[in-house]
């Protein structure tokens, strides 16, 4: 008995459209971070450092990875959005675009998560 899991065109989309808003938020919590992170810097160099401490360890390396995910996923995504947009005609290779952007982005993330990783887990390297 095999179990298959096919996803209909519509599906497929409304589940890169999910994504996608849920990335954008993952960006904007990345961008929110990274400010309050640059403004600990005027409180002095010990609150900075002891923060950049934390995020150098291998768990906020992990978070590194999700937050890698989200800003290359939105971007990936939000480029073949913005080719759909303004190019109509491609509008009809909709579902390929959608396979496009997926191998482009696994292309740049895998090798991309697996260096985070190294640095994270084997820093001497």
């Amino acid at each position: 008995m095999t179990i298959t899991f096919k996803l209909s065109r519509q599906q497929e989309l409304q589940l890169m459209q999910w994504l996608h808003r849920i990335t954008g938020v993952g960006v904007f919590l990345f961008l929110a971070g990274h400010i309050v992170h640059i403004w600990l810097m005027g409180l002095g160099p010990e609150q900075f450092d002891s923060i950049t401490a934390v995020l150098r360890q291998p768990p906020a390396r992990l978070l590194h990875i999700f937050l890698f995910f989200s800003v290359l996923f939105h971007a990936v995504n939000g480029l073949r959005i913005i080719l759909l947009d303004f190019v109509p005609p491609l509008a009809r290779f909709q579902r390929a675009s959608l396979y496009v952007s997926l191998f482009v982005f696994a292309l740049l993330f895998i090798p991309s998560a697996l260096l985070i990783l190294m640095d994270a887990f084997l820093p001497s390297l």
